[in-house]
Order: structure tokens, then C-alpha cells, then sequence
């Protein structure tokens, strides 16, 4: 039962905005509240492992709004004021063109899938995205190519990094319940991740469903004027701002797992490498480089970062209901529920670490608690099976990734910033994040013939 009304909540929603064309943000809600009743009805929403009642219902959509928003609003909102003061100043069309000359214009997406894999093994998903979306964008403007073409290779090969390696939160969680050595789940990773990523980014783009989809750039988030060359930021000032977040965040996590610090130096790289600061920083450097030092007005400066946080608004509230809509349906016992019915299942450990992530990222959404939900169910089956606790973080981690859909808040991210209806984001973000976890999987199984 609790299956089925996840399932009928995702119809419900999907004729809500594909057939009456309702706003996300408000279908999102409404669902969710739709589910909150159920929950009530049936006795099964709870908070904090407390019975809840219908006068809880706006408190839980409220948590789940602003827990999903917390991080991501100050994320996204910095990195779309980045990409916009770098793209006024004409930073990003310099970053562009020296991409251009170096892999050409039949390299593009060799160039966004490398800069992705090598910024993306350290960074967030949505940290990254933000900061390479806006190269992107100025990328096929540039090259009048079709924004999937250059767009698709990027989000592929992050979505990768992020979901199959720690150190991201959730390969690095699930590696502690499975007494797992990080180093080694990283190594073994890499051996499955850079290889699936790199030939779904590649050929995903020239699928023909995809090809025949034509989506234009969101408005707001890119400078309308082409600058001539003698306009243009110094290359080397351009690539320092762009590259300044990555060298603080990735540089942070490489030193602080690597090193022995004491504790004031770690807690210190600790807040400099955290997403927020990070691009606060960058931010404040992109205003000076791009602002005074760069023959612009700081009324200039702040309209171009008031033209992005307008552009970002919808964006955000759409990704913060998808947070909604996921925290009613974690908070209605769906979880528990799957546990439970998985528990006794009788398949190979890492089978089953896999499958049990898919079931819960489907009925959930958030591929953390898939993730976490399903190792406390599969940590047993390590001393028991004998398998190796770093191939049951990867299976479970590859199953986390499959299935992306409306009620993942990083579906939404996606649809909003490459401008497609929820239709096509359904047909190019599930299939991929799908083939992913099944390639991933098989990747895994075949390590296992060699490592015990």
C-alpha cells in the first residue's frame, strides 16, 4: 500500500504539470499535503519517531523545504551571482574561447566532461554545477550548438562523481557502516566511475530523443552582450576567480585527509573549504576583479548579482518543494516500510545492497537516505557473506543514483537550469541516472571476481 500511494503521488503530479500545466513549486506542495493526509489517515506520519497529526502536516513540509534549501539556496544563489558578474564583465566568454582553442569546437564536450570529472571528485553536484553551468552556457552560445550538447556531458559526469566516490556524503557515510577503508572504495571507484561516466556523457547526447530536444538558456543567468576581444578580462584573472572555489574546496578535503593537522589548522580548512565560504570568497574576488579593477561601476556589479538571485528565485522554490515533497514521504514511513520488506531477502550481498538503494530512491527521492537506509539493512551481510565492505559501498552508492525523478530535488535543479519541461527531464535525467546504476552495478560485480 504505502508503494502504491507513491506511485499514484507521482502520477498525480505529473498530470498536474504536464496536463493542466500547473507551477512545480505549487503541484509539488499540493502533492506532498495530498501524502501528508494519507499519512494521517493511516496512522503512519510520524516526527521524530513521535506520532504526528494534521497541525504537523506544515511543519514537516516546512523541514523539508528549508532542510533541502539550507545549504543549496546559499550554494545557488552565490554561484548564479558568480557566473553572472563573471559573464557582465565578460570573464566567462574569455574562460570560453580559451576552451575553444584548446579542445576546439568538436571538443567541447571532452572539455566539460574532464573539467567535470576533475572538479567533481571533491565537490557537491550542485556546487560544481554552478560553477561550470555558466562556461556552459557560454560555451554554446559561442559555438551555436544545441544546450544539451554541451550541457548534458557536465551534469553526467558530476552526477557520477558525486554519487559513486567519497569523499561525498553519501559513499563516505555508508563506507563507515561498512567498516570500509575510504582510500580503497575511492581507488576501486574510480576504476567503474570514470569509464561509466565517460560513455554515458558521450553517447547520451547523441541519442535521438534527446537530439530532437531544443531547450534555450534560462533568462537572467547569462550576459546578453558579445564583447569584442579587446573588452575582454585577462585570461589569467579569469581562470583564477572560476577556479578559486575548487582550489579552496578540493584543496581543503585533499589536505585535511592527508596531512596531520593540528586542530585549529583543521578547523580552519575546514570553514575555507566549505561550499558556502568558498564561493562567498570567490564571490567577493569576482566583485573586485570584475567590479573596480575592471573599469566597472559596483552599481554595475550589484545589478548583475540582483538579475541572477531574480533568475534563481523560481529555481529555488521549485527545488525546495521537491525537498517537501521528499520529507513527507520519509516522514509517512515509506522507508520502514521498504526495510522491513526487503529485510529477508535472500540475493547476493551486493545484489542486494543495490536493489534494496533503487527501491528507496524511487519511492523517496533523496539519494541519501537511500543510501544510508540501505547499508543499515546490508551492513549484516559483510561479516556474514564475507564480501568487500568497499564493493558493498559502491553497490549500494550506484543503487542511490538510479531513477531520478520528480521527487528528487536534484531532478528539479536540473529540468529549471536547462530549461526543459518535466517530460524531457524525465526522458534524459532518469534514463541516464538508470543506465548509470546498472552499468555501475555491473562494474562492481565484476571487481568482485577479483577482489575478495
Amino acid at each position: 500500500m504505502p508503494l502504491l500511494i507513491v506511485a499514484l503521488a507521482v502520477v498525480v503530479l505529473l498530470i498536474l504539470m504536464m496536463r493542466f500545466k500547473l507551477n512545480g513549486f505549487i503541484s509539488l506542495i499540493l502533492v506532498a499535503t495530498l501524502v501528508a493526509f494519507w499519512a494521517v489517515a493511516t496512522n503512519s506520519l510520524t516526527i521524530d519517531g513521535q506520532p504526528a497529526g494534521i497541525a504537523d502536516i506544515p511543519d514537516i513540509i516546512a523541514d523539508g523545504l528549508g532542510g533541502q534549501l539550507g545549504g543549496t539556496a546559499i550554494v545557488i544563489g552565490l554561484g548564479a551571482m558568480i557566473g553572472r558578474v563573471m559573464g557582465d564583465a565578460g570573464a566567462a566568454q574569455r574562460i570560453a574561447k580559451k576552451i575553444l582553442s584548446v579542445f576546439g569546437e568538436r571538443g567541447v564536450q571532452w572539455a566539460m566532461v574532464i573539467s567535470a570529472m576533475l572538479i567533481g571528485v571533491t565537490m557537491f553536484y550542485e556546487v560544481a554545477f554552478v560553477i561550470l553551468v555558466p562556461v556552459a552556457f557560454t560555451l554554446v552560445r559561442a559555438t551555436k550548438v544545441n544546450l544539451l550538447w554541451v550541457g548534458l556531458p557536465m551534469s553526467i559526469s558530476l552526477s557520477t562523481m558525486h554519487s559513486f566516490l567519497p569523499p561525498h556524503p553519501g559513499p563516505t557515510a555508508v563506507a563507515g557502516l561498512y567498516n570500509a577503508s575510504v582510500g580503497l572504495t575511492l581507488a576501486y571507484g574510480l576504476l567503474i566511475a570514470i569509464p561509466a561516466g565517460v560513455a554515458i556523457a558521450m553517447v547520451w547526447p547523441r541519442l535521438a530523443f534527446v537530439r530532437k530536444m531544443n531547450p534555450q538558456m534560462p533568462t537572467g543567468l547569462l550576459a546578453e552582450k558579445e564583447f569584442k576581444d579587446e573588452e575582454l578580462p585577462s585570461t589569467a584573472m579569469s581562470f583564477i576567480v572560476a577556479l578559486l572555489p575548487i582550489v579552496l574546496i578540493a584543496g581543503s578535503e585533499v589536505a585535511r585527509m592527508t596531512l596531520q593537522l593540528s586542530e585549529p589548522v583543521n578547523n580552519l580548512l575546514e570553514l575555507l573549504g566549505s561550499a558556502e565560504i568558498a564561493l562567498l570568497i570567490a564571490l567577493i574576488v569576482a566583485i573586485i576583479a570584475f567590479g573596480p579593477m575592471s573599469n566597472r561601476t559596483m552599481n554595475q556589479v550589484a545589478k548583475s548579482m540582483s538579475e541572477a538571485a531574480r533568475a534563481m528565485a523560481m529555481i529555488l522554490l521549485v527545488i525546495g518543494a521537491g525537498g517537501a515533497f521528499k520529507q513527507v514521504l520519509v516522514s509517512a514511513g515509506i522507508a520502514d516500510y521498504i526495510a522491513q520488506t526487503t529485510s529477508g531477502w535472500n540475493l547476493s550481498p551486493l545484489i542486494l545492497a543495490w536493489l534494496i538503494a533503487v527501491i528507496l530512491r524511487i519511492a523517496l527521492g533523496s539519494a541519501t537516505v537511500a543510501v544510508s537506509t540501505a547499508a543499515g539493512i546490508a551492513a549484516p551481510l559483510v561479516a556474514a557473506t564475507g564480501a568487500s565492505p568497499e564493493l558493498m559501498v559502491l553497490a549500494t552508492a550506484c543503487g542511490s543514483i538510479a531513477f531520478s525523478h520528480v521527487n528528487d530535488p536534484g531532478f528539479w535543479m536540473f529540468k529549471e537550469y536547462f530549461n526543459l519541461n518535466v517530460g524531457q527531464a524525465l526522458a534524459v535525467r532518469t534514463t541516464y541516472t538508470t543506465t548509470l546504476a546498472v552499468i555501475g552495478l555491473l562494474g562492481v560485480l565484476l571487481l568482485s571476481q577479483f577482489i575478495s
